[in-house]
């Protein structure tokens, strides 16, 4: 593979670093880290471990939440330098969940040019391994407050798709009852410390998270399903529905009613059975 032929141009760079394992580095993020007038990090001390891996030599400036908006002027006079900036976090790809989103809205105000190095993520790695739906939202990090994490996971709730969020594993422990309150009849995917040594997939159902045991140390992605199919059929039965269990009410047992007129048309199973029951005592 020859990269000398893919020229770097001017502008700032999205690096993805690897979320565990070195090898998980692209050589284009090692080539552009190479080229790299300064390198934005959120701790050196981390960057400098894939540096000295790949024996690159370059100027670092810390860049973290506390203080990237201080760094905006000098990092813009260097773009605008025809300089190349590359953006790295501790792990995966800066500006999702992690600093950096700051730095580029401003770039693009400024007209300055910016370039994605795609590579480790923590959220499409989980997904891609769940078995749930790739139609899936991300929330990043929940919120402190169990009041914001109640209103945030209601919302969720409703969302037909698989839900992505980040944790520590003491805080999950903590969110078990609202989880339970929200999406008790989804499935789950505990992914704790992604492509590391001590790597672990938990697959169990939402409602059984009190019975599972996990490690404490370390990072984890949750994946919580799509909503089942029961759920998203039909929340009332319309009248062409309830004119055929009426007729099959006289010849059927419920049982058999329920599973003819559920596979006839995607109708909760539940709600059959609840007017089937209405009937029965009307009689």
């Amino acid at each position: 593979m020859n990269l000398n032929n893919n020229k770097f141009k001017p502008g700032l760079y999205c690096v993805a670093t690897p979320i565990g394992n070195m090898g998980d580095i692209s050589f284009r993020a090692v080539k552009i880290l190479q080229e790299s007038d300064l390198i934005l990090c959120e701790d050196t001390r981390v960057t400098k471990k894939i540096l000295q891996k790949f024996e690159i030599n370059k100027k670092l400036i810390s860049n973290h939440k506390f203080n990237e908006k201080k760094n905006l002027e000098k990092v813009i006079e260097i773009l605008k330098n025809n300089k190349i900036v590359s953006l790295v976090s501790d792990a995966g790809t800066p500006a999702v969940s992690d600093p950096g989103r700051v730095l580029v809205k401003e770039c693009i105000k400024n007209k300055i040019n910016i370039f994605p190095i795609p590579g480790a993520s923590a959220v499409s790695s989980a997904i891609s391994i769940s078995g749930f739906s790739d139609n899936f939202y991300f929330c990043g990090f929940l919120p402190e407050k169990q009041n914001q994490v109640k209103k945030l996971f209601k919302n969720l709730s409703l969302f037909e798709s698989s839900i992505i969020f980040f944790i520590s594993p003491n805080k999950l422990i903590k969110r078990i009852d609202d989880l339970k309150e929200f999406f008790s009849d989804r499935d789950i995917l505990i992914c704790r410390e992604i492509s590391k040594y001590h790597e672990e997939y938990i697959r169990t159902s939402v409602e059984k998270l009190s019975d599972v045991n996990f490690s404490r140390k370390g990072e984890i992605t949750i994946v919580i399903s799509e909503i089942k199919k029961e759920k998203l059929s039909f929340k009332e039965l319309e009248e062409s529905d309830k004119k055929k269990i009426n007729k099959l009410i006289k010849k059927m047992s419920i049982k058999d009613i329920v599973k003819k007129v559920s596979e006839d048309r995607e109708i909760s199973k539940k709600l059959i059975y609840k007017y089937c029951l209405e009937i029965k005592n009307e009689n």
